[in-house]
């Protein structure tokens, strides 16, 4: 199963790889040459697909735990200050996606859409210290009956270019059911109130709306 926001990338850049099969079949007459092309062309086609591959999972629906909104690892786990909407400290962690990871993202918690913004911004790396402030970025949170105000932060990376963010503000969501999608490597930021205890670690490889980032009752 394939993301619909990847259907007009997949069916473009088929085409173009086809026509550039066709080319290559032709044109080239070294055999070695027309191998390795036909090889390179394929392996860009399977790149493609398994950037936007969805896989089937269905929500959870746990309702004392957050999960993880995105597959990827773990890269952070500390007390900030988060300066956009609590304005105090939280508990931050952060879930670095490579190109290769499925880049879905699901609502962590169920619960009512009470904050959505998008802010344009630059493409640092995504592991960059002040990525989650400079960086194209959108800021949603969702209010859950027993944690309160849980934000996500969809952060561009280096190569990302577009951040699709279906949360409105008074929609009413489903843990694990799909929130958006970042194309092109990205990180997500969950910012949880203070104290929560994490059942991550750093480095972890995490897969979103599956693994419990918490599973304990909060504050």
């Amino acid at each position: 199963m394939f993301h619909k926001e990847g259907f007009t990338i997949i069916i473009v850049s088929f085409l173009l790889l086809a026509v550039a099969a066709i080319i290559v079949d032709y044109f080239i007459a070294i055999k070695w040459l027309k191998t390795l092309l036909q090889v390179f062309l394929f392996v860009m086609l399977i790149l493609v697909l398994q950037f936007f591959r969805n896989p089937n999972r269905p929500p959870l629906g746990l309702t004392d735990a957050i999960i993880a909104p995105v597959d990827g690892k773990v890269v952070i786990i500390e007390e900030v200050e988060e300066p956009e909407y609590f304005k105090g400290k939280r508990l931050q962690v952060s879930i670095f996606m490579s190109p290769i990871n499925v880049h879905v993202t699901r609502y962590p918690v169920s619960g009512e859409v009470v904050f959505s913004k998008y802010h344009p911004g630059k493409y640092l790396v995504a592991w960059h210290p002040k990525s989650s402030t400079l960086n194209e970025r959108t800021t949603i949170v969702v209010k859950n009956q027993l944690f309160g105000d849980i934000l996500y932060r969809q952060i561009a990376g280096a190569l990302a270019r577009r951040i699709v963010n279906y949360a409105k503000k008074g929609d009413q969501v489903t843990q694990g059911t799909d929130a958006g999608f970042i194309k092109f490597g990205s990180r997500v930021d969950v910012f949880l109130p203070p104290n929560t205890p994490i059942n991550v670690e750093i480095g972890q490889k995490v897969k979103g709306g599956i693994t419990l980032i918490t599973a304990k009752t909060a504050d």
